[in-house]
């Protein structure tokens, strides 16, 4: 058709018009791209690409023989963190996600909310797992757990540790309190990654449902209480998630972490402030508030989560969830054995900060 534009078609190969030489230097340079390391002329130079690709086979064949796999290069690296983008972008904007009755967005837990959280767990507290044989593989336990460090991080860094660890990938559903839940974004966030209000009415339809189901018995005078006090477990309120498991006859897994003390060492509590703001304490560190924002930011103590052997609660009949003597009973022994716990890894521990 006149005038409709063509593309210019270039040959891949072509020796017309070249002389002997141009050919011979033609095959030289072609024989020198597939063999980079026969290039024996001064006067022929490497291309930075034949370069990186002998280094990468060097360091491919050295890998295979100490029996690794190949290094993965960047490039990669970097397409598949943009397809992992892509795909969940397209899964947004389809539709093609569940959300429970709770609020629990997995598909944005796993994409978004565990991502961030990862360099944390991984670079900065270095968190060591261990016991994480001792959830079950499916259906549903109670994880009971130590609370420090003001803030708290102690129930993000085990939500990482249980769905990295654990052979399933669980998801680890949090009871945390109604403050959590009364924040605009921060509630939502929360509700989001799969937690909700710390009440018997939600820990009975958790346990129900076969989740696996985490408690901080400590509460606010476990995360606020002063540094001097660290790793002096606080009472466990009322023994209400031992009253959930007996009903729901799940099994009850103590937890014991080392680290969260040392995040922000609370020296001082400035009352008055905490009443006008609504806050249960309004915590004095060494860095806040007289370093302003950089107090906000964690010390990078050594962390430790040890996940013991579990408590069977089947033994029991249907009123023993009623009975106040046999949930004291349960209550005092799981605190029994998470401070025991605590104790036996602070004996191990090195230092607080390298470990």
């Amino acid at each position: 058709m006149v005038g409709e534009p063509r593309a210019k078609v270039i040959p891949l190969h072509s020796n017309s018009g070249r002389s002997s030489a141009q050919r011979r230097a033609s095959q030289r340079n072609d024989s020198a791209r597939r063999h980079p390391s026969l290039l024996t002329d001064p006067d022929d130079r490497a291309s930075a690409e034949q370069i990186a690709a002998v280094v990468r086979e060097i360091d491919q064949h050295r890998n295979g023989a100490a029996g690794g796999s190949p290094v993965e290069d960047t490039p990669n690296e970097l397409a598949r963190a943009i397809s992992g983008i892509a795909e969940f972008v397209t899964k947004r904007m389809t539709g093609d996600y569940t959300v429970d009755e709770f609020g629990f967005d997995a598909h944005l837990n796993d994409a978004v909310v565990l991502p961030m959280l990862r360099g944390l767990f991984n670079s900065w507290f270095r968190v060591e797992v261990s016991g994480i044989e001792n959830l079950p593989l499916d259906g549903a336990a109670l994880v009971v757990a130590n609370h420090a460090g003001v803030l708290p991080f102690d129930g993000l860094m085990a939500s990482v540790a249980v769905h990295d660890h654990h052979p399933r990938h669980r998801a680890l559903r949090m009871l945390a309190a109604d403050l959590v839940f009364d924040m605009p974004v921060l509630g939502q966030a929360a509700r989001k990654a799969g937690h909700t209000v710390a009440c018997t009415a939600d820990a009975h339809r958790l346990l129900a449902a076969g989740e696996l189901t985490a408690v901080f018995p400590e509460g606010y005078k476990g995360l606020g209480k002063p540094f001097k006090d660290r790793y002096k477990l606080q009472r466990f309120g009322r023994g209400g998630f031992v009253s959930a498991a007996l009903r729901a006859q799940v099994p009850i897994v103590p937890c014991s972490i080392v680290g969260s003390e040392e995040i922000y060492p609370k020296i001082g509590d400035i009352k008055v402030l905490a009443r006008v703001l609504g806050l249960p304490y309004f915590p004095v560190t060494p860095l806040f508030p007289l370093a302003g924002p950089l107090g906000l930011v964690p010390l990078p103590s050594k962390w430790h989560i040890r996940f013991g052997e579990p408590i069977s609660t089947e033994g029991y009949d249907e009123t023993a969830a009623d009975d106040p003597m046999v949930t004291f009973e349960l209550t005092d022994h799981v605190r029994e054995t998470i401070q025991h716990t605590l104790y036996q890894l602070l004996a191990s521990r090195r230092n607080t900060f390298l470990g």
